[in-house]
């Protein structure tokens, strides 16, 4: 078991008719790597909203074919999916589409709502149906029920906010407008940037605004919401500073792409800094640096500069392997297929290995010995995170202790069961150093919870209810 990637959202407007969808794509295409199980896009074609979602990569449900059927339009949003709550279905693709008596809704989101349950089993017992098993179709029934009400689409939004728990960003289109939300702990990253011809964009991260050719404009801010019209951008703070800052730290760790900058922080440099608290922490004598791809990379050039100890490229990732790969049998290893180690550069050597995290072990015990095989003498193994030792309710794809090696074994006994040298994560105490603040969530490594603790953690709990309406 590996630790899967967020969500990712997406969303243009332009003053006149063009091409949003195409747009869109490289703007989902650059997402990539925060969910890889399904992706969608919507065009708001003149009020009349035009969709295409499937389960797979963006290049393989977005061929030349499907984007050329997508029309012209002032607007669209998109969204890539990794399922942290609801399985992998064709139902569960964003963003999702609501009709309703004030008009129609497309929504993306990235993140977990922590009283998502109670929601739900709220509107059921006032008459709601749900089609989908994600927390998505809960965010879109209750702006869609404070719409009824509320004079505009953004004031339904606002009011939604109130009832909100958890990790929300937030990409939804009306037929005249684009608004993003972001929530008032700021778990998950949103940014928007505008194009030399004046178009707005709003993403998840940084690094998709910069490939559609535009220029960032700041980050949303927790608890702040925007409204783009083809006048320009207004925006609400009513919900700002409710709440406590709480970037999720495993983003710059983990989730996001180093190129990225989140809240004004690079993720190349807090991958970095991790590495130099690794090699004064936890130093060893040894001959070679290498990273696991992709987000060991930094973290061991970090190490590396720390320590002295010449960084190397010793293992190769395959490029080409997406979404579709199949498993192979018992016979064969699927860490093999992904990864290759370079001989020369590993064979006699004491090598330190950087990684991101250990969820179960039993990854990285394969990786450890692709490398021994390879010829290394030593292997010291050395954690860019600390022991994930608690489930995380706000995105990431960590449920159950039962899952987590460290909660079960000591650091001594997880080197033994890997097949290291030796073992060492990155302090808890020093995760303050990575992004030189501290507001940030670290729920998974210590324990403390921003918001109240679900009453129901299981990942497929509302697929068992689907299922169960269906017998």
């Amino acid at each position: 078991m590996s630790i899967h990637e967020e969500c990712g959202v997406f969303g243009v407007i332009a003053t006149e008719p063009t091409n949003v969808a195409g747009i869109t794509y490289y703007g989902l295409y650059a997402l990539q790597h925060r969910g890889q199980e399904s992706c969608g896009i919507v065009v708001n074609d003149d009020g009349v909203f035009v969709s295409h979602k499937d389960l797979g990569l963006v290049s393989e449900v977005f061929t030349g074919d499907i984007l050329s059927h997508l029309p012209q339009g002032t607007m669209a949003v998109g969204h890539v999916r990794y399922g942290t709550t609801g399985g992998s279905n064709r139902n569960n693709c964003q963003p999702i589409e609501v009709n309703h008596q004030k008009g129609r809704m497309a929504l993306a989101h990235n993140g977990n709502l922590s009283n998502a349950a109670e929601l739900r089993t709220e509107l059921e017992l006032s008459g709601a149906i749900f089609h989908t098993t994600s927390d998505t179709e809960t965010i879109a029934y209750i702006v869609t029920k404070e719409r009824l009400h509320a004079p505009s689409i953004e004031d339904a939004v606002s009011q939604a906010m109130n009832t909100l728990d958890g990790a929300y960003s937030l990409v939804l289109m009306s037929p005249q407008k684009l608004i993003c939300a972001r929530d008032p702990y700021g778990f998950r990253p949103l940014c928007y940037g505008k194009t030399p011809d004046g178009m707005y964009v709003v993403a998840s991260e940084s690094c998709s605004i910069h490939a559609v050719g535009a220029e960032v404009i700041r980050d949303v801010e927790p608890g702040e919401i925007l409204v783009f019209t083809k006048n320009g951008v207004v925006s609400r703070k009513e919900h700002c500073k409710k709440k406590d800052k709480k970037n999720c730290i495993f983003e710059y760790i983990y989730f996001a792409r180093p190129d990225s900058v989140i809240d004004g922080i690079s993720v190349h440099t807090a991958r970095v800094r991790a590495g130099h608290i690794l090699a004064k922490t936890h130093p060893v004598d040894a001959d070679i640096v290498i990273g696991v791809p992709d987000s060991g990379l930094d973290a061991a050039l970090g190490y590396s500069e720390a320590s002295g100890i010449p960084y190397g490229i010793g293992l190769i990732k395959n490029k080409y392997i997406g979404r579709t790969f199949i498993a192979p049998g018992d016979r064969l290893d699927k860490v093999k297929i992904k990864l290759s180690a370079i001989g020369d550069v590993v064979k006699g050597k004491r090598v330190v290995l950087i990684d991101d995290s250990i969820v179960r072990g039993t990854t990285s015990g394969r990786i450890v010995k692709l490398i021994r095989e390879a010829g290394a003498k030593e292997i010291h193994m050395r954690i860019s995170s600390p022991p994930f030792l608690h489930p995380c309710y706000y995105g990431t794809d960590i449920d159950s202790e039962d899952h987590l090696i460290a909660c079960k074994h000591t650091v001594s006994e997880i080197s033994d069961m890997i097949g290291a040298d030796s073992l060492g994560y990155l302090p808890v105490d020093k995760l303050y150093s990575l992004i030189e603040n501290d507001g940030f969530c670290s729920a998974c490594f210590c324990g403390e919870y921003p918001t109240t603790v679900p009453t129901d953690t299981r990942k497929d709990r509302f697929e068992q209810k689907l299922s169960l309406v269906k017998k």
